[in-house]
């Protein structure tokens, strides 16, 4: 409800009480401030990025846990003998090759992979190299993605129609089949362009290729809002006062696309996270004997059901995450939507 002052300007129900108390106006809130306010707020949004904060600490942790909690390396695989659990003496793999489960002890926390790996360093292993691939390929995909994104919205004409094009081409296949696709070809020879080489591999290959699948995801809706944003005033002005196309893409149309940038960031991350778990489990993603929460789920598909909980916690792992971040994007684009309405505390 508005109330009309006598000079004809409106306030909300709230400034209007406030007046009428012979008090000011509080001071105006940018955008920053108000977002942060609505997401703050939002107290599901805020739990599951805690909820991910955590997982990427447990993660960072793994060395420790490893070393000192667990005292198993990586490639540790004591199966040939006998090992002190609880203790009660006990073989890791039974006579017929299965496992044990969750002893819910320091060893063996989450049980034994077929191969008499501990699961739980193994997890937490895995899901580091999970998060690094799905981290460097957010940053190959925002970067390429803006940078290719407001050259063809600003440049337009020739420029415009040769990127559209190449988004167009990998627009055309679906993310997974294009990403096994390179994957299965540059996990055998690598990536040589010259001064830019990656040997095969290596985390940064499936990295790479993640990226490069979803940069028209990106690239298109930025294309589309500088179309909008290059025929705004304040780039006429900045026309007239003689700055250059590159300064005015950087200094005037980029920061126009900040809460844009932010919001793509956690969806991005997300479906970079779950591509390489799929690409992974399909052999085109993170090689072994490294892990990855997709490989440790590849591996347990063999020991079912004599061995769920292999591909039981990697799976609950790789949905925990996934679903966090989703949520925590979620939260991020309503606190950023100008269209949202939010009641000023006083």
């Amino acid at each position: 409800m508005a109330t009309t002052s006598p000079s004809g300007t409106e306030f909300s129900a709230d400034a209007a009480a406030v007046l009428a108390e012979g008090e000011e106006l509080p001071p105006g809130i940018g955008p920053w401030k108000l977002a942060w306010r609505r997401l703050r707020r939002n107290r599901v949004a805020l739990f599951f990025g805690g909820v991910f904060l955590l997982i990427v600490v447990l993660c960072l942790l793994a060395p420790v846990y490893s070393n000192h909690v667990a005292h198993l390396s990586l490639a540790a695989q004591p199966i040939d003998h006998p090992i002190n659990i609880g203790g009660k003496s006990t073989y890791v793999l039974s006579p017929t090759g299965i496992p044990i489960g969750p002893t819910w002890h320091s060893k063996f926390l989450l049980g034994a992979d077929s191969n008499g790996r501990d699961v739980a360093v193994r997890l937490l292993y895995g899901g580091r190299n999970s998060l690094e691939v799905g981290a460097i390929a957010t940053v190959i995909t925002m970067v390429l993605a803006m940078i290719l994104g407001i050259a063809a919205g600003y440049f337009r004409g020739l420029a415009d129609g040769v990127i559209s094009r190449v988004l167009d081409v990998i627009w055309a296949f679906p993310a997974v089949l294009l990403g096994v696709a390179l994957g299965a070809t540059l996990a055998i020879s690598g990536i040589n362009l010259g001064i830019f080489k990656l040997k095969p591999g290596t985390l940064i290959v499936p990295a790479v290729i993640i990226g490069v699948v979803y940069i028209p995801y990106v690239a298109k809706p930025v294309r589309g809002q500088v179309l909008t944003l290059r025929e705004r005033e304040f780039v006429d002005a900045a026309r007239q006062q003689g700055l250059g196309h590159f300064r005015i893409m950087f200094t005037e149309v980029m920061p126009n696309l900040a809460s844009t940038i932010v919001v793509f960031i956690p969806l991005i991350l997300a479906n970079a996270i779950l591509l390489e778990a799929g690409l992974s489990y399909l052999g085109a993603g993170v090689q072994p004997p490294q892990p990855s929460w997709g490989t440790m789920i590849a591996d347990g598909i063999n020991a079912i059901p004599a061995a769920f909980h292999s591909t039981l916690v990697p799976g609950i792992m790789l949905v925990l995450t996934v679903m966090s971040i989703n949520i925590f994007g979620d939260g991020l684009r309503d606190a950023l939507d100008p269209r949202a309405k939010v009641r000023i505390a006083r």
